[in-house]
């Protein structure tokens, strides 16, 4: 393991740093809460062993994929990945052997050969130790996603993780310690950076449309409230129980795609944050009716839920800052925000539809429709009109797992790479932090330990790639 972890185990809490003239970071006391050991694992004493932004993997004809996961995301994953050619789906696994059947069928319907079946509490395991697997999909509950990327990278296979990456800082760091030992990529599945109005604005801010950006929203507004207390809706209630953590424990929906405008670990990166939570006002009045009348929920009645609406504010190193925002719980329509406002313009999108201003007006209907004809991405321009025909968000998530195939058989650099899925995630854990302290500022560590001043920001175009095909079913 890295020496900073190592550091971290040899020395007494404490007194250990007092003695190596390192700022007392946290009490005596050692806690495993997210809010106070992020003090203790943020602080990074070693040298990046390779960089992985930019970095291309040697091209794959055949794009060998083992996927852990079927229950909510997975099987609409399995499913898009069948449509593009370049793929052969060789795993399934699920700790419940009915849900890996159950994407049999899906594998089978499409016309492709039977994957092999695993499941068992150990079965993503052995998945990940066969030598016929290239890319590791993982679409299982958050707290599963590191420890399964960082096996799958050991193993030698590239991974791709639903969305957050790792839940503390400490898993944060390991992924980007193995992504960069191993030199095998590790992309969370941030579906909302290949949305068609996010992809729109990045195009329009690398061609300077809004001028510097000064200031970018994000936020992720659902009502999940009557979901996450549905025992139906996800195995072992573990959606209800992230909701004891006090935070913005969801925060890469919005983050992102301003992430990547803002060149963040590309030439800026985010240096410090704040955040304040309200007080819940419904969850925990839930728990209260639901136990009245079904006994499963009386241990729920009582626990301290996050509150309804968290709001964090990060400045980067370059002096921009962005606002998110996360409510799972009120009642209101869906809004994941999505604004930047910059020295010449700005865009905002939710409420749909979306607007631009180039100076202080709105564009007209026509001036938007111009805007995109120029603006559109390559990538758009040549799969959008497939993609929303496939699905999946609108879309969005067709394009995304289309681009990750395309990126790899090509051997190109992933437009989302560990700096990004660690720096996005470790959001969450540091805004508990700061939520736990009354609002306090806490420093984002740089996970691409000073590369980002050197790294080049994400590629816009397809160089030399889009050869993957769409099967037929997919364009009907």
């Amino acid at each position: 393991m890295h020496n900073r972890r190592n550091f971290l185990k040899n020395i007494t809490w404490g007194a250990g740093f007092a003695s190596l003239g390192i700022p007392q970071l946290v009490q005596a006391k050692p806690t495993t809460s997210n809010a106070e050991q992020a003090d203790a694992l943020q602080l990074d004493l070693g040298k990046q062993q390779f960089n992985m932004c930019g970095f291309a993997a040697p091209k794959l004809d055949k794009v060998r994929i083992g996927f852990i996961g079927l229950d909510n995301r997975g099987p609409g994953a399995v499913g898009r990945m069948s449509r593009i050619e370049g793929v052969e789906i060789v795993a399934l696994c699920d700790k419940d052997p009915n849900r890996a059947s159950k994407a049999q069928s899906i594998v089978e319907k499409a016309g492709r050969p039977k994957a092999r079946e695993y499941s068992g509490n150990d079965g993503w395991k052995a998945m990940c130790e066969s030598d016929d697997i290239d890319l590791v999909y993982i679409a299982t509950p958050w707290s599963l996603h590191t420890p399964m990327a960082v096996y799958a990278m050991q193993q030698g296979k590239h991974t791709a993780t639903e969305v957050p990456a790792a839940k503390t800082i400490d898993e944060c760091w390991q992924l980007v310690e193995t992504s960069e030992k191993t030199k095998r990529h590790c992309m969370m599945l941030e579906n909302c950076c290949y949305d068609f109005f996010e992809q729109l604005t990045l195009n329009m801010v690398r061609n300077g449309m809004f001028g510097e950006l000064v200031h970018a929203e994000g936020a992720y507004i659902h009502n999940l409230l009557e979901m996450n207390f549905n025992k139906a809706s996800y195995s072992d209630m573990w959606r209800l129980n992230e909701n004891l953590r006090n935070g913005n424990l969801y925060p890469t929906h919005g983050l992102g795609p301003i992430a990547q405008c803002l060149d963040i670990n590309r030439g800026d990166r985010f240096d410090h944050l704040v955040a304040i939570s309200s007080n819940d006002f419904q969850m925990g009045k839930l728990a209260q009716e639901k136990a009245k009348s079904d006994t499963f929920y009386q241990e729920y009645v009582g626990k301290s839920f996050r509150g309804n609406m968290n709001t964090t504010i990060i400045r980067t190193q370059k002096g921009k800052t962005v606002m998110l925002q996360h409510d799972v719980t009120s009642t209101r329509p869906y809004s994941r925000i999505h604004v930047l406002s910059g020295t010449k313009g700005v865009a905002q999108k939710w409420p749909t539809p979306a607007k631009i201003a180039i100076g202080e007006e709105w564009l007209n209907e026509r001036e938007m429709q111009d805007l995109e004809a120029k603006y559109s991405t390559p990538l758009v321009k040549h799969i959008g009109e497939i993609a929303k025909k496939v699905g999946g968000h609108g879309g969005m998530d067709f394009i995304m797992d289309w681009r990750l195939i395309d990126c790899l058989r090509n051997g190109l650099p992933l437009d989302q790479d560990v700096y990004d899925a660690a720096s996005w995630s470790a959001v969450a854990p540091l805004s508990e932090q700061s939520v736990a302290k009354r609002g306090k500022s806490i420093d984002v560590p740089d996970f691409t330990r000073g590369a980002w001043q050197q790294n080049k920001p994400v590629s816009l175009t397809l160089d030399g790639g889009a050869t993957t095909e769409v099967r037929a079913a997919a364009k009907g």
